[in-house]
């Protein structure tokens, strides 16, 4: 019935065994203090190593870019062999993941940097609340990097990808998404620069470009991805001509010749914010030859639909892959969906519930045979 779900997926070097990929999800489960994934963690990945690929919850690439509570980060030797038992437990399964490289930007919470100020690409104040060890806290007002602090933080990428290649990874992508600070650098609302990283769509590009190509430094083109939303605002940012915008990050993506880029288009009830503005793959199909993956609110008949007219070439689940671990064998065999339970406290409680104890379809078979 979702013959074409199944089929292989050759994506530069990374070799996808069928087109169901698992989505980025955080979910807080990380050793504290020091951001370190854990044997809980592995089990996770390991139960939904038959995804065709795993893109890792977003890990921070440094203390400055972290602020999430008890996420991941890749920064320092613990983490890196705390990642190794993640890895090494999708292998054995015969699965391949990829580390989501993340830095926050304005969306870090002084707290998380010993009361000083978060970076991002100019000084402005994300709307709302950030997530802290101490409850909602109000974002609180970014200051502006310097072209020093652009440099740095491109070594930090660098650092961070080549610590994720120490852990045993398959291949990065950069989270360039969700209005965190490559998104803050791209959209004309969140940069309001007037040097060579502001003001034309391909100035504001710019800093993707430097981070992609240290990424590829490190991997090469063949072993990197990226995650872009260009559709309407995300957690305050926003863009006056996303096609404009978009057009001229992907086609940085074309030129440096990535091997894949996945595409978030919330629908209504999509996280980080709704849009009804028009979206923006087609545009972006047009523009790069690469391994295109869509990504929000997708049924298995509609991703088989974009799949057979060419729009995408895989698509990834988020939320269904939290309750299904086994959510490829689902769809092959139309089984029902789990729904989430316990949500969102399960997405991003610090325990095993809602984590590690949904089961699989097999355990259900053999409860019910009793």
């Amino acid at each position: 019935m979702h013959d074409s779900l199944f089929q292989p997926l050759t994506m530069g070097a990374l070799e996808a065994k069928n087109r169901i990929f698992m989505a980025p999800l955080t979910r807080g489960r990380s050793t504290q203090p020091g951001s370190v994934p854990n044997e809980m963690m592995a089990t996770y990945y390991r139960q939904r190593a038959s995804a065709g690929l795993i893109i890792s919850e977003a890990t921070g690439i440094s203390v400055e870019g972290l602020g999430w509570p008890a996420a991941p980060g890749i920064w320092s030797d613990e983490q890196v062999e705390g990642w190794k038992l993640v890895t090494d437990a999708v292998h054995e399964e015969g699965g391949l993941i990829v580390l989501q490289l993340w830095h926050m930007g304005r969306l870090v919470h002084p707290l998380f940097l010993g009361g000083n100020s978060p970076v991002s690409a100019s000084a402005t104040t994300a709307p709302g609340h950030a997530h802290t060890f101490e409850g909602r806290k109000d974002y609180e007002q970014a200051r502006e990097a310097t072209t020093e602090d652009i440099e740095r933080i491109v070594e930090d990428y660098r650092h961070a990808a080549e610590n994720a290649k120490k852990a045993g990874f398959d291949g990065v992508q950069l989270h360039g998404a969700n209005g965190y600070l490559v998104d803050q650098f791209l959209r004309d609302s969140t940069n309001l620069r007037n040097d060579e990283y502001g003001g034309s769509p391909e100035n504001r590009t710019r800093f993707l470009r430097e981070v992609l190509t240290a990424l590829i430094d490190v991997w090469g083109a063949d072993r990197v991805g990226v995650r872009l939303s260009p559709n309407g605002e995300t957690q305050g940012c926003d863009d006056s001509d996303p096609a404009a915008t978009f057009g001229a990050a992907t086609r940085v993506v074309e030129e440096l010749g990535l091997a894949f880029l996945e595409l978030r288009e919330p629908g209504p009830e999509g996280t980080f914010g709704a849009t009804e503005v028009p979206k923006q793959s087609p545009l972006i199909r047009q523009l790069y030859s690469g391994a295109l993956v869509l990504n929000s609110d997708y049924t298995p008949q509609g991703a088989v639909a974009d799949i057979d007219a060419g729009r995408a070439d895989a698509i990834s689940w988020g939320r269904d892959f939290i309750s299904n671990p086994d959510l490829p064998a689902r769809f092959r065999l139309g089984s029902a969906i789990a729904p989430n339970v316990n949500v969102p406290h399960s997405w991003y409680g610090s325990g095993p519930e809602g984590y590690v104890d949904y089961p699989m379809l097999t355990e259900l078979e053999q409860a019910a045979a009793g």
